[in-house]
């Protein structure tokens, strides 16, 4: 397993851990140099959308793996954590079919993620 499939997974499994909605992970290496892989996903409301980005960038943390960047914390509907291989974007629910990634990177193939997520 390559270190970026690892963060994928990391990422997906403390996504998950809060309960994040419809996590989605699409493989970008072949369309983009900025990452190997995106993660989307979104909250039902501002205090889970905290608790998603603090258990990914605690998880990240902790397995040593560098966070580069994260915007939009302060009060933002749309986080973007930057794990240097994998981009996560969390959304408040009403503005992930706003911005529709999932369709803008249609190119993109979609990553098995079954076995990191837990049943719902």
């Amino acid at each position: 397993m390559t270190q970026s499939l690892k963060t994928l997974e990391l990422v997906v499994r403390a996504a998950d851990d809060r309960l994040a909605q419809d996590i989605v992970a699409m493989d970008v290496r072949n369309l983009t140099p900025v990452a190997d892989y995106f993660v989307v996903t979104h909250a039902k409301n501002d205090k889970q959308l905290d608790a998603i980005v603090d258990s990914i960038t605690d998880a990240a943390h902790q397995a040593g793996v560098t966070v580069k960047n994260v915007e939009g914390k302060d009060g933002g509907k749309w986080i973007l954590i930057d794990l240097v291989d994998v981009i996560v974007h969390v959304f408040y629910y009403a503005e992930r079919e706003h911005y529709n990634l999932e369709k803008l990177w249609k190119d993109a193939p979609f990553v098995d993620i079954h076995e990191w997520v837990s049943e719902q």
